[in-house]
């Protein structure tokens, strides 16, 4: 049987919360004050109980992101934390260390982080036999993988569908601690991935130097929407805790307009005032990463941070200004960027005086350009000022029922509240009085709330004064209200606490990459029968350990494949300060892995 599904937005605070609320999102995940994945997007209870009461009022969901390894000296505030959590009515929690599974938790929905490297049925199973409600899969995952397991589970599942992409198997990346002692599971990734490297091999030859050789283009799955949807996924995911709010306004619209067809978990519609655009949003230029196909260009070796859209070709160079045959509209305030000595540099624009197609730029600053050279907008004035004034609303449908002696409203979830009209006269002129109704319930002003209709149901109605009218329509919404909150708090009350049964583990390795940062995680690995031989490379320091796994080859991308005949040259990277590091190839399974040289 088919179910409602859901898009799942991110939250770096409480204004980005209501925001990806207001713009589509049927859930919002959010940082907690501490043992969330993304350390500098942290939040305190007080504001996540905010975010808890608007977005209740739509029936969407909050999950709370606690996806950290812990430590054995964190475990007690981490169980204090949950219970204060539900007590302020978030909804779920997003999880990875396996201590959790030995707490008395409360009636949450749990789901499996994708810091749990869950990438085939053996693992999904697993959780499905824990008693968790939902697990989210490895980005690197395909669609033909997807249907696969959602075919042969009944656990929820949750694939990523936007933004950025670790080039890394999640949860599986040990760079970020091993450069400079910041772990990425314990959410203080420096995104060392983001850096330049040299590939060159042990007889010397360089390959490629000083580029972006880890960095890949950001996901974007909007192509292949129906057939996850088809597939089987319930929750659709768009990645960004450190975004801004136009990001998640912009990101959200423009997803949960394409998910409008299908059964969504929350109620409302959106009333948008603008047309969202993926492209004027920070990117790193997009791809559908694994999905369909091998063969289509992941990365981005040129730069990681936002080039942003074409813009021209620099035809003059003057004392103050620039000379741009422009392809779009440029704006005094935008941002524009371009390469200089394999750098992107930018600048922004003071004025814009147009001549035909020309436009004559003049910077905050002359930039060190030349004639020839490709201009690029990377930041949109005119988008972002109107994004981040627009009036988008999200509003409940309701219909309104005027009866001889009661007037009703129901809302589009079939909850309903009445207001008796006991000692009014009847109205002489009934058309008349329809009229003044149909203006009056009408106004719905700047409440949660849209008139999809308005009955009446007897030949006979009552009149009343405007004022009585309006009156009684406010207390109709401000019940009705009432009604859904309570409604919502009802149906999460009843949810029942999670007895998380240990099972069987599906053990491909033994080691660190099992993430045991305490005591408890260990013990209930034991329960699941593994013996844990190894604890998490943050604890101690593991000579020739795995930094990295990643489906992104450099030998593949190269076109130095060893499956085509390529000899078997050992291959290193070194960074711009001399770290260097050693790459093995696992061609089986098309996966390239980093080590410590």
């Amino acid at each position: 049987m088919a179910r409602d599904i859901e898009l799942l937005s991110p939250a770096k605070d409480k204004n980005c919360a209501i925001s990806a609320i207001n713009f589509g999102a049927d859930a919002v995940y959010i940082g907690a004050p501490s043992f969330g994945a993304r350390k500098n997007a942290a939040n305190t209870l007080e504001d996540i109980e905010d975010v808890v009461k608007y977005a209740h009022k739509f029936f969407a969901r909050v999950y709370v992101t606690l996806n950290t390894i812990l430590k054995d000296d964190e475990l007690d505030d981490v169980q204090d934390l949950l219970h204060k959590l539900y007590d302020i009515g978030v909804d779920g929690i997003i999880v990875q260390d396996f201590a959790i599974f030995k707490m008395d938790l409360p009636p949450f929905l749990i789901s499996a982080s994708t810091q749990c490297d869950i990438r085939d049925i053996e693992k999904v199973k697993f959780f499905e036999k824990l008693g968790l409600d939902r697990v989210i899969l490895a980005r690197e995952m395909s669609l033909e993988k997807i249907r696969e397991i959602c075919k042969n589970t009944d656990i929820e599942i949750e694939t990523f569908i936007h933004g950025a992409l670790c080039v890394s198997y999640s949860g599986q990346c040990y760079l970020s601690y091993a450069f400079g002692n910041r772990s990425a599971n314990r959410g203080e990734c420096a995104q060392p991935c983001r850096k330049r490297y040299t590939l060159f091999d042990d007889c010397g030859n360089v390959y490629v130097k000083n580029k972006h050789l880890l960095s890949l283009k950001d996901f974007c799955a909007a192509p292949y929407l129906d057939e996850l949807v088809n597939a089987g996924v319930i929750s659709f995911k768009i990645e960004g805790r450190l975004k801004d709010e136009n990001y998640v306004k912009n990101v959200s619209a423009f997803y949960n307009i394409l998910l409008e067809k299908y059964n969504r978990i929350s109620s409302g519609k959106v009333f948008y005032d603008f047309k969202p655009d993926i492209n004027k949003t920070f990117n790193r230029e997009y791809s559908t990463y694994f999905l369909c196909s091998g063969t289509e260009n992941i990365y981005n070796f040129e730069t990681p941070k936002q080039k942003g859209e074409k813009a021209g070709i620099v035809i003059g160079v003057e004392k103050d200004f620039i000379k741009v045959r422009a392809t779009v509209k440029i704006n005094p305030q935008d941002g524009m960027s371009y390469f200089y000595n394999d750098d992107l540099s930018g600048f922004l624009v003071n004025k814009v005086i147009y001549k035909n197609d020309v436009a004559q730029i003049y910077p905050n600053s002359m930039p060190k350009i030349k004639s020839g050279m490709e201009i690029f907008r990377n930041f949109d004035f005119e988008f972002n000022k109107n994004l981040a004034n627009s009036k988008t609303k999200r509003r409940i449908g309701v219909k309104f029922f005027v009866y001889n002696c009661k007037i009703e409203v129901l809302d589009e979830d079939n909850i309903k509240y009445f207001v008796p009209l006991n000692g009014f006269e009847e109205a002489q002129n009934v058309e008349k009085m329809k009229s003044v109704f149909q203006d009056q319930l009408n106004k719905t002003g700047n409440s949660d709330f849209y008139v999809q209709d308005i009955t009446f149901v007897n030949s006979k109605i009552p009149f009343l004064k405007v004022s009585q009218i309006n009156a009684i329509r406010r207390e109709l919404l401000d019940k009705l209200m009432e009604f859904r909150l309570k409604f919502y708090e009802q149906e999460r009350l009843a949810r029942k606490a999670k007895r998380i049964i240990p099972a069987k583990f599906p053990l491909k390795y033994n080691d660190y990459r099992l993430n045991v940062h305490n005591q408890k995680a260990k013990e209930f690995y034991a329960q699941c029968n593994v013996q844990c031989a190894q604890p998490s490379y943050e604890t101690k320091n593991i000579k020739n350990a795995e930094l990295m796994r990643t489906k992104h080859c450099l030998r593949r991308t190269l076109n130095m494949c060893l499956k085509s005949g390529i000899k078997n040259k050992k291959l290193y990277l070194t960074d711009e300060k001399g770290k260097r590091l050693k790459l093995e190839f696992d061609c089986k399974n098309c996966e390239m892995v980093i080590k410590e040289y």
